[in-house]
């Protein structure tokens, strides 16, 4: 059965230890958005050993380029919705590994090195939902800094405080468990079934699309 909680930045091993995929979060406290341009210049940076001009120890870090104008002397968000985190995998998992990240939060699946990385260094991946980045800015109080603005609006890193950001599903736990693996795992299991209560043989390909694709010892057909 899955669970619904609320967890606080910055987050502790142990304030995450006990989620399963599957389980619902929201999340309250400091929040840094970061995407493709981000990434680069954050890990060059570090491989170089310069210091970032933030701290991503034990923090939460959004997949997500926001909309926001300047009201007066202040930032004002007008929408924050995730962009699509598969992208990101090995870059993620590398700022993980190099600053201690514990939560990341994005769009769609994310594969094998962010599993691995999520597993040795104790992070999880929250899936939040395409097309609700209006219902996402309501849970934005107010935006407390922005580095790296030369990259651009939605590429700067916007730091923000966030109130019940959320719902989002946990896609990738502590224990290195998938919700995109076991997923796929369940289609593939029940295609076999359909497959051999209809008599289709998916030792064979009956049309050239889709093309069959090997998800670790099951098949998939996409």
């Amino acid at each position: 059965m899955s669970k619904e909680v609320c967890i606080q930045t910055p987050v502790s091993f142990k304030d995450i230890s006990s989620l399963e995929i599957g389980d619902i979060v929201y999340v309250t406290g400091t929040v840094y958005t970061m995407r493709d341009m981000g990434h680069e210049r954050a890990l060059k940076m570090l491989k170089n050993r310069e210091k970032l001009p933030f701290n991503l120890k034990n923090m939460a870090l959004w997949h997500c380029g926001p909309i926001i104008r300047q009201k007066n002397d202040k930032w004002e968000v007008v929408v924050a919705g995730s962009t699509s985190s598969s992208r990101f995998t090995q870059l993620t998992a590398e700022l993980v590994e190099l600053t201690g990240l514990r939560c990341v939060i994005g769009k769609g699946i994310m594969g094998a090195e962010m599993v691995n990385a999520a597993k040795k260094y104790g992070a999880i991946y929250l899936i939040s939902t395409g097309g609700a980045a209006s219902l996402y800015a309501n849970s934005i109080e107010k935006v407390e800094e922005v580095y790296w603005i030369d990259l651009g609006m939605p590429e700067a890193i916007w730091v923000m405080r966030v109130n019940r950001l959320g719902p989002l599903i946990v896609g990738i736990d502590t224990r290195g468990n998938s919700l995109t693996d076991r997923t796929m795992k369940k289609v593939a299991t029940k295609l076999d079934q359909i497959a051999r209560k209809s008599g289709v043989d998916l030792s064979k390909t009956y049309v050239w699309w889709p093309r069959q694709k090997t998800i670790g010892s099951e098949k998939f057909y996409r």
